[in-house]
């Protein structure tokens, strides 16, 4: 168990958002704007991206939202140039991306713990609630009054971003309608939610939810994937449409940009 967390801790702390790690993306145009966050007790950069059918319609747009959504060594350029690809090949409808930057990300996307090890991460963890109010209280606020927005929302997130989307999923179904996770770290607190994912769906309400996942070759998160493809599957939520990407040829630092389109496309291409 040991060596497991050591390798775990070893992709968080030096990978971080490892997909940026591999290719240098253009940077799209885009706004930049600063929120003074009460829920968080910091000032929070926010890029908004937004496609050329924004400023040739006034028809309001869904909005896709994601942490790691930095400039810098982090997910938001190539987030957006992909949504701009597919929305350019008539793919996917059109939509406005809003990335938020990093300030302590692994405060800010992990829920509390139990687990001696999980503390070792980071002098601060378990800010996922306050981080998750920061988004619902007020960032979702000032994009509607920024923006032309419908009531359709969803999120996109990688690893410790990943487990974010998950965790909101089953603590706050109702934040978003779509939720998109790759390599979600499921194994966080001894996999909680994977252990309670059961108790979590007995209190969803009607309305229906879609959420895609996907795990790699990291024995450490795909065995809990797994975990959670099989209750899903073993159950009868008629109100949630749900896929399961096993990539088994991915690894942990592939997996967002080798499975990002296909994810997007199941996502927002509906029956």
């Amino acid at each position: 168990m040991k060596f497991i967390y050591f390798n775990v801790l070893l992709s968080i702390l030096f990978l971080g958002c490892s997909n940026t790690l591999l290719k240098k993306d253009p940077i799209p145009v885009h706004d930049e704007f600063k929120i003074e966050s009460i829920q968080v007790g910091e000032t929070r950069n926010i890029n908004v991206w937004t496609p050329p059918e924004y400023k040739t319609n006034t028809a309001p747009l869904p909005v896709m939202y994601m942490a790691d959504g930095g400039i810098i060594e982090e997910d938001f350029p190539h987030v957006a140039n992909t949504l701009a690809k597919l929305i350019k090949a008539k793919s996917i409808p059109p939509m406005i991306l809003v990335g938020i930057a990093n300030t302590q990300r692994r405060r800010d996307l992990t829920g509390s713990t139990e687990i001696e090890e999980d503390k070792a991460i980071a002098p601060i963890v378990g800010g996922s609630e306050k981080f998750r109010a920061f988004i619902k209280e007020e960032l979702f606020p000032e994009i509607n009054k920024r923006y032309r927005t419908t009531n359709e929302k969803s999120i996109i997130g990688e690893s410790l971003s990943g487990l974010f989307v998950v965790e909101t999923f089953f603590l706050e179904p109702d934040m978003f309608d779509n939720y998109i996770a790759f390599d979600p770290s499921l194994w966080w607190n001894n996999h909680y939610l994977v252990r309670t994912a059961k108790d979590h769906l007995a209190k969803f309400s009607n309305a229906e939810k879609r959420i895609w996942f996907a795990g790699s070759s990291a024995e450490d998160i795909s065995i809990y994937t797994n975990d959670l493809a099989e209750l899903f599957n073993s159950g009868n939520y008629q109100n949630i449409k749900w896929t399961y990407s096993p990539e088994p040829k991915e690894q942990h630092n592939t997996i967002f940009r080798a499975t990002k389109e296909k994810a997007i496309i199941w996502t927002f291409v509906k029956p």
